[in-house]
């Protein structure tokens, strides 16, 4: 039970019921018949009924219906399925190709890069230990006999 609102008054007056009406139940949808001309005149034939009663009309043959097209001995999606697996494979064999030739370039860039250290170490320390055209530096003393007396040096 549920409460009326406050603000709504309660009814009293008399309720009306309509009660549906049924509709009509809707024709199936037939499709046209198929309009087939004889080639040539049929035969009348008669069937005598179980009831006595004699039906005369022409015999009719049935339709054939026409022969279903044979199937081919692989489907297409199969084909479709194995066009893009010889695609993928082609895909492969560039990526892998791809990938070798990255792997060679690094290589070559890696020895560069080592033999311009070796290259540019070795320049160096040909600086470093020469003695060719230093000035400056320090002084050099060439010292034929050193006598020592005393603790003391005389050149």
């Amino acid at each position: 039970m549920h409460p009326n609102p406050a603000h709504q008054p309660p009814t009293t007056g008399a309720v009306q019921v309509h009660q549906p009406t049924p509709l009509a139940p809707a024709a199936p949808v037939m499709s046209a018949p198929i309009v087939v001309q004889p080639t040539a005149v049929p035969t009348v034939a008669s069937v005598v009924l179980p009831d006595g009663r004699i039906v005369t009309g022409y015999a009719i043959t049935p339709m054939q219906p026409e022969a279903v097209t044979a199937k081919p001995v692989v489907s297409r999606t199969a084909v479709n399925i194995a066009l893009g697996g010889i695609g993928f494979g082609a895909v492969c064999g560039g990526l892998l190709l791809l990938t070798t030739f990255i792997a060679a370039l690094t290589a070559l860039v890696t020895q560069l890069i080592t033999l311009a250290a070796v290259i540019f170490g070795g320049w160096i320390a040909v600086q470093a230990f020469s003695t060719r055209g230093r000035t400056g530096g320090g002084t050099t003393i060439h010292i034929r006999k050193a006598v020592i007396k005393r603790n003391r040096f005389h050149g």
